[in-house]
């Protein structure tokens, strides 16, 4: 599972298309750590690109938009 399916999953959604679709249109997304072992996910603004993650402690927290290629 990629982390963009990841997210989709631990949030909720049926598939990412669900999500990148509710995102598009929040002021807010959720946002998955990239770091290979790490899953956290957060809500962040849509645009961001390196968030902090609460578990590797490192800016490493991408929005859905930002990883499904949206912004």
């Amino acid at each position: 599972m990629n982390k963009l399916e990841q997210l989709a999953n631990d949030w909720g959604f049926e598939d990412t298309l669900s999500m990148l679709e509710s995102a598009t249109f929040d002021s807010v997304s959720p946002g998955i750590c990239i770091n290979p072992g790490c899953n956290y996910s957060t809500e962040v603004e849509p645009d961001c690109d390196g968030g902090w993650c609460e578990e590797c402690q490192e800016n490493s927290v991408q929005s859905a938009l930002i990883l499904g290629g949206i912004i």
